[in-house]
C-alpha cells in the first residue's frame, strides 16, 4: 500500500503531457497559413463591396469573416477573428480557398477543425446574406 500512492501520482504526472499534447497539421502551419491571408488581404484592397459576417462564438473561440465582393463574385475572404489553435491556423487557408472556388458557403468541413469550420461557414453565410 505504501508504494501505491507514489505509483499512482507518478503515473498521473507522466500522463499530463500526453493529455495536453496538440499535434500540428503539416508540421509548418505558419508558412502554410501566411500566403493565402496576405493574398486575400491584397485582393481586399482592390475595389469591391466589403461585408462582415456575424461573430460566431464557438467552443474554441470567436469566428468572424470579412468578404469582398465584385458584383456577385466573392473575390476575397479575410478572417477577422479566429481561435488561437494549431488546427484552426492550418484550416483557415483551406476554408478560404474552398470558398473562392465554390463562391458560396457550401464547402466541406476541414478535418480536425470541425468547430472552426462550422463557425466559419455560418459567419460566411451571414456575410453573403447581408450582401443580398
Amino acid at each position: 500500500m505504501k508504494r501505491a500512492i507514489p505509483v499512482v501520482a507518478l503515473s498521473i504526472a507522466g500522463l499530463i503531457p500526453v493529455w495536453r499534447y496538440e499535434p500540428s497539421i503539416g508540421g509548418t502551419t505558419t508558412s502554410a497559413a501566411e500566403p493565402t491571408p496576405s493574398a486575400s488581404s491584397s485582393a481586399a484592397a482592390t475595389s469591391g463591396t466589403v461585408v462582415k459576417g456575424t461573430t460566431i462564438d464557438t467552443d474554441k473561440g470567436p469566428v468572424q469573416v470579412q468578404v469582398t465582393f465584385d458584383g456577385d463574385k466573392i473575390t476575397a475572404v479575410k478572417m477577422l477573428q479566429q481561435p488561437n489553435h494549431p488546427q484552426t491556423t492550418a484550416a483557415v487557408p483551406v476554408l478560404i480557398s474552398e470558398t473562392l472556388k465554390a463562391q458560396s458557403a457550401d464547402i466541406d468541413t476541414v478535418s480536425g477543425a470541425t468547430i472552426t469550420s462550422d463557425g466559419y461557414k455560418e459567419s460566411l453565410q451571414a456575410a453573403i446574406d447581408a450582401k443580398g
